[in-house]
């Protein structure tokens, strides 16, 4: 079994910053793409960063040059560093990762639980 856990989220005000940290643990045998989404009330869960296992980036257009994804292989685990933050930038984010359980096996979507992010205006 696999589980990923996500910490970071929180209240801050507009401008403020928060580093959103999410660790993978279990039978894994390595780990491919991982990525945060977000979904506010009444919305679509959204893309905003993904990294892959050769540390290519991508983001979603509003939040590039604010937000920075990070990862770290060894721990298994990937950060989101949000500067700048907006009220539209509220929402429950989630952390996804691809793993792979065995050298034989495919890579499956894995997703953690979910911390609330909210930016007062």
């Amino acid at each position: 079994q696999v589980q990923l856990v996500e910490s970071g989220g929180g209240l801050v005000q507009a401008g403020g910053s928060l580093r959103l940290s999410c660790v993978a643990s279990g039978s894994i045998f390595s780990i491919g793409r991982m990525g945060w989404y977000r979904q506010a009330p009444g919305k679509q869960r959204e893309l905003v960063a993904a990294i892959t296992s050769g540390g290519s980036t991508n983001y979603a257009d509003s939040v590039k040059g604010r937000f920075t994804i990070s990862r770290d292989t060894a721990k298994n685990a990937v950060y989101l560093q949000m500067n700048s933050l907006k009220p539209e930038d509220t929402a429950v984010y989630y952390c996804n990762a691809a793993v792979q359980l065995s050298y034989t096996s495919s890579y499956y979507p894995y997703w953690g639980q979910g911390t609330q992010v909210t930016v007062s205006s």
